[in-house]
Protein backbone atom coordinates (compact mmCIF):
# COMPACT_ATOMS: atom_id res chain seq x y z
CA UNK A 1 0.00 0.00 0.00
CA UNK A 2 1.44 3.16 -1.21
CA UNK A 3 0.64 6.78 0.54
CA UNK A 4 0.35 9.48 -0.43
CA UNK A 5 0.72 12.63 1.45
CA UNK A 6 -1.51 16.06 0.38
CA UNK A 7 -0.65 19.41 2.23
CA UNK A 8 -2.70 22.51 1.88
CA UNK A 9 -0.91 25.77 2.56
CA UNK A 10 -1.36 29.07 1.69
CA UNK A 11 2.04 31.62 2.63
CA UNK A 12 4.12 28.99 4.70
CA UNK A 13 7.05 29.90 3.97
CA UNK A 14 8.30 30.79 7.23
CA UNK A 15 7.66 27.24 8.51
CA UNK A 16 6.94 24.45 5.38
CA UNK A 17 11.27 24.05 4.92
CA UNK A 18 10.91 22.64 8.15
CA UNK A 19 7.22 20.44 7.80
CA UNK A 20 8.70 18.64 4.91
CA UNK A 21 12.04 18.07 5.88
CA UNK A 22 10.29 16.32 8.81
CA UNK A 23 8.58 14.46 5.82
CA UNK A 24 11.86 12.88 3.97
CA UNK A 25 12.10 10.00 5.89
CA UNK A 26 8.73 8.54 4.62
CA UNK A 27 9.74 9.72 0.92
CA UNK A 28 12.39 7.31 1.30
CA UNK A 29 10.34 4.77 2.47
CA UNK A 30 8.00 5.53 -0.80
CA UNK A 31 5.51 7.68 0.15
CA UNK A 32 4.60 10.53 -1.98
CA UNK A 33 4.44 13.91 -0.87
CA UNK A 34 2.43 16.79 -2.75
CA UNK A 35 1.81 20.18 -1.51
CA UNK A 36 -1.17 21.77 -3.29
CA UNK A 37 -0.89 25.72 -3.33
CA UNK A 38 -3.39 28.33 -2.45
CA UNK A 39 -1.82 30.82 -4.54
CA UNK A 40 0.85 31.59 -1.57
CA UNK A 41 2.91 35.26 -2.32
CA UNK A 42 5.39 34.53 -0.30
CA UNK A 43 8.41 31.56 -1.12
CA UNK A 44 6.21 28.82 0.29
CA UNK A 45 6.55 26.76 -3.56
CA UNK A 46 10.20 27.90 -4.24
CA UNK A 47 11.17 26.14 -0.88
CA UNK A 48 8.88 23.19 -1.33
CA UNK A 49 9.85 22.41 -4.83
CA UNK A 50 12.85 20.31 -3.84
CA UNK A 51 11.15 18.54 -0.72
CA UNK A 52 7.65 17.03 -2.17
CA UNK A 53 7.48 15.17 -5.51
CA UNK A 54 4.72 17.92 -6.47
CA UNK A 55 3.87 21.08 -6.01
CA UNK A 56 0.75 21.63 -7.50
CA UNK A 57 -1.69 25.09 -7.81
CA UNK A 58 -5.39 24.95 -6.82
CA UNK A 59 -7.61 27.42 -5.93
CA UNK A 60 -7.73 28.84 -2.68
CA UNK A 61 -9.75 26.68 0.40
CA UNK A 62 -8.06 23.86 2.46
CA UNK A 63 -11.31 21.34 0.32
CA UNK A 64 -10.44 22.59 -2.49
CA UNK A 65 -6.78 22.58 -2.23
CA UNK A 66 -7.24 19.03 -0.67
CA UNK A 67 -9.22 17.31 -3.24
CA UNK A 68 -6.89 19.35 -6.23
CA UNK A 69 -3.85 17.21 -4.13
CA UNK A 70 -6.03 13.68 -4.44
CA UNK A 71 -6.64 14.34 -7.95
CA UNK A 72 -3.00 14.42 -8.27
CA UNK A 73 -2.35 11.85 -6.11
CA UNK A 74 -1.10 8.01 -7.03
CA UNK A 75 -1.45 6.63 -3.50
CA UNK A 76 -3.45 3.45 -2.35
CA UNK A 77 -4.30 5.39 0.46
CA UNK A 78 -4.47 9.03 1.31
CA UNK A 79 -3.14 11.53 4.04
CA UNK A 80 -4.06 14.83 4.49
CA UNK A 81 -1.41 17.09 6.60
CA UNK A 82 -1.79 20.47 7.64
CA UNK A 83 1.15 22.58 6.86
CA UNK A 84 2.02 23.04 10.58
CA UNK A 85 1.38 19.26 11.91
CA UNK A 86 4.46 16.79 12.84
CA UNK A 87 3.79 13.36 12.24
CA UNK A 88 5.73 10.46 14.80
CA UNK A 89 8.00 7.99 13.68
CA UNK A 90 5.87 5.03 13.38
CA UNK A 91 3.12 6.82 11.05
CA UNK A 92 3.18 4.61 7.90
CA UNK A 93 3.16 2.14 9.53
CA UNK A 94 0.91 2.76 11.95
CA UNK A 95 -1.64 3.72 8.79
CA UNK A 96 -1.06 0.95 6.90
CA UNK A 97 -1.73 -1.45 10.26
CA UNK A 98 -5.01 0.11 10.55
CA UNK A 99 -6.25 0.34 6.60
CA UNK A 100 -4.57 -2.86 5.32
CA UNK A 101 -4.51 -5.05 8.62
CA UNK A 102 -6.91 -3.73 10.78
CA UNK A 103 -10.09 -3.81 8.74
CA UNK A 104 -10.70 -0.18 9.16
CA UNK A 105 -10.96 2.37 5.69
CA UNK A 106 -10.24 5.65 7.34
CA UNK A 107 -8.70 6.89 10.66
CA UNK A 108 -6.91 10.06 12.34
CA UNK A 109 -3.93 10.05 15.35
CA UNK A 110 -4.59 11.50 18.67
CA UNK A 111 -3.05 15.42 18.38
CA UNK A 112 -0.58 17.02 20.66
CA UNK A 113 -0.96 21.02 20.39
CA UNK A 114 2.92 22.55 20.90
CA UNK A 115 2.94 25.69 22.99
CA UNK A 116 3.41 27.11 26.22
CA UNK A 117 -0.33 27.68 27.29
CA UNK A 118 -1.59 25.20 30.59
CA UNK A 119 -4.76 24.28 29.05
CA UNK A 120 -2.59 23.59 25.39
CA UNK A 121 -2.79 19.74 27.04
CA UNK A 122 -6.38 20.02 28.52
CA UNK A 123 -7.77 21.13 25.45
CA UNK A 124 -5.69 18.53 22.67
CA UNK A 125 -7.04 15.70 25.71
CA UNK A 126 -10.61 16.62 24.87
CA UNK A 127 -10.10 16.97 21.45
CA UNK A 128 -9.18 13.17 21.17
CA UNK A 129 -11.66 11.84 23.57
CA UNK A 130 -14.26 13.79 21.88
CA UNK A 131 -13.10 12.41 18.72
CA UNK A 132 -12.77 8.90 19.81
CA UNK A 133 -16.67 8.80 21.21
CA UNK A 134 -18.02 10.53 18.40
CA UNK A 135 -16.58 8.86 15.36
CA UNK A 136 -15.76 12.93 13.85
CA UNK A 137 -12.30 14.60 13.92
CA UNK A 138 -10.59 17.77 12.34
CA UNK A 139 -7.85 18.10 10.21
CA UNK A 140 -5.38 18.59 12.94
CA UNK A 141 -5.79 15.13 13.51
CA UNK A 142 -4.50 13.98 10.24
CA UNK A 143 -7.02 11.88 8.39
CA UNK A 144 -6.17 9.54 6.75
CA UNK A 145 -8.08 6.68 4.16
CA UNK A 146 -8.37 4.65 1.17
CA UNK A 147 -8.11 5.83 -1.79
CA UNK A 148 -11.26 4.21 -2.60
CA UNK A 149 -13.66 5.31 0.12
CA UNK A 150 -12.42 9.09 -0.31
CA UNK A 151 -13.55 8.53 -3.86
CA UNK A 152 -17.30 7.31 -2.72
CA UNK A 153 -18.00 9.68 -0.46
CA UNK A 154 -16.58 12.50 -3.09
CA UNK A 155 -14.03 13.74 -1.42
CA UNK A 156 -14.15 16.72 0.77
CA UNK A 157 -17.36 19.04 0.32
CA UNK A 158 -16.09 22.38 -1.45
CA UNK A 159 -17.44 24.80 1.34
CA UNK A 160 -14.74 27.13 3.24
CA UNK A 161 -14.89 25.79 7.35
CA UNK A 162 -15.65 22.91 8.46
CA UNK A 163 -14.79 20.58 5.50
CA UNK A 164 -13.00 18.16 7.92
CA UNK A 165 -16.25 17.15 10.13
CA UNK A 166 -18.21 16.95 6.59
CA UNK A 167 -16.09 14.71 5.27
CA UNK A 168 -16.25 12.70 8.47
CA UNK A 169 -20.00 12.49 8.57
CA UNK A 170 -19.78 10.79 5.27
CA UNK A 171 -16.76 8.30 6.22
CA UNK A 172 -18.50 7.43 9.18
CA UNK A 173 -21.55 6.89 8.11
CA UNK A 174 -19.53 4.24 5.84
CA UNK A 175 -17.38 2.50 8.60
CA UNK A 176 -16.43 3.42 11.98
CA UNK A 177 -12.09 5.38 12.18
CA UNK A 178 -9.46 3.79 13.28
CA UNK A 179 -8.51 6.28 15.74
CA UNK A 180 -4.53 5.81 16.71
CA UNK A 181 -3.52 6.68 19.73
CA UNK A 182 -0.39 7.62 18.07
CA UNK A 183 -0.04 11.72 18.61
CA UNK A 184 0.98 13.98 15.77
CA UNK A 185 2.08 17.27 16.98
CA UNK A 186 0.67 20.68 15.82
CA UNK A 187 1.33 24.19 16.28
CA UNK A 188 -0.90 26.53 18.52
CA UNK A 189 0.30 29.53 16.78
CA UNK A 190 -3.65 30.24 16.19
CA UNK A 191 -4.94 29.59 19.54
CA UNK A 192 -1.74 31.33 21.37
CA UNK A 193 -2.27 34.48 18.91
CA UNK A 194 -6.09 34.98 19.34
CA UNK A 195 -6.69 33.82 22.98
CA UNK A 196 -6.48 30.23 23.91
CA UNK A 197 -9.28 30.36 25.79
CA UNK A 198 -11.28 33.00 23.43
CA UNK A 199 -10.17 30.35 20.43
CA UNK A 200 -11.73 27.55 22.43
CA UNK A 201 -15.13 28.66 23.11
CA UNK A 202 -15.54 30.45 19.50
CA UNK A 203 -14.12 27.08 18.38
CA UNK A 204 -17.26 25.23 20.59
CA UNK A 205 -19.69 27.41 19.09
CA UNK A 206 -18.95 27.37 15.81
CA UNK A 207 -18.86 23.42 15.58
CA UNK A 208 -21.92 23.60 17.26
CA UNK A 209 -23.70 26.11 15.06
CA UNK A 210 -23.05 24.17 12.02
CA UNK A 211 -24.63 20.82 13.48
CA UNK A 212 -27.56 23.14 13.87
CA UNK A 213 -27.66 24.41 9.82
CA UNK A 214 -25.24 27.58 9.97
CA UNK A 215 -23.94 28.00 6.67
CA UNK A 216 -20.57 27.15 6.76
CA UNK A 217 -19.86 30.63 4.62
CA UNK A 218 -21.09 32.50 7.75
CA UNK A 219 -19.49 30.65 10.10
CA UNK A 220 -15.99 31.11 8.02
CA UNK A 221 -16.70 35.08 8.02
CA UNK A 222 -16.44 34.55 11.82
CA UNK A 223 -14.08 32.16 12.16
CA UNK A 224 -11.42 34.83 10.17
Amino acid sequence: MRLSIIIPALDEAAGIGASLEALQFLRAAGCEVILADGGSADATRAIAAPLCDQVIAAPRGRATQMNAGARAAHGDALLFLHADTFLPQDALAAIIGALDGGGRRWGRFDVRLAGRHALLRTIASMMNLRSRLTGIATGDQALFMTRAVYAQVGGFPAIPLMEDVAICKRLKALSRPACLRLKVTTSARRWESRGVVRTMVLMWRLRFEYFLGVAPEDLARRYR
